[in-house]
């Protein structure tokens, strides 16, 4: 099994990062997906080159500002995924994202990495828009 660890600070409030991964159906900050639905405790969705996914959701706790989640289904044959997201804040216009993933078989490391950080660049953006 393969950690990724990947830090980020934006130049925003917590809180307006952890609204906008709070909501997990949300998608306007991942490039290649265009809708999220719920399916009782997982989202569910398309993902260009990944096919059809279902991530459960494990925690989603808006004190601490942290979403933990597994892919449960997909294309690739994964024994394990488990990532977790925590935000705090640096100062009242600057927070940090910490975001954790272990993946098995490690194959797949690389592709989650990139994901990972298409997906920071893309909340990046979003922030700057609001």
């Amino acid at each position: 099994m393969k950690t990724i660890k990947e830090e980020a600070v934006f130049n925003s409030a917590a809180s307006n990062l952890w609204e906008i991964l709070s909501n997990v159906t949300r998608c306007d900050w991942i490039d290649t997906v265009e809708n999220i639905e719920m399916d009782g405790d997982c989202r569910v969705f398309e993902m260009a080159g990944m096919g059809k996914i279902k991530e459960r959701i494990i925690k989603l706790d808006n004190e601490s500002m942290e979403l933990q989640y597994s892919a449960v289904e997909t294309m690739a044959p994964i024994k394990h995924h488990l990532a977790t997201i925590k935000i705090s804040a640096v100062t009242d216009n600057e927070c940090l994202l910490d975001w954790t993933t272990e993946i098995d078989p490690e194959i797949f490391a690389d592709a989650i990495h990139q994901g990972m950080l298409i997906s920071i660049s893309g909340l990046s953006k979003v922030l700057d828009q609001s």
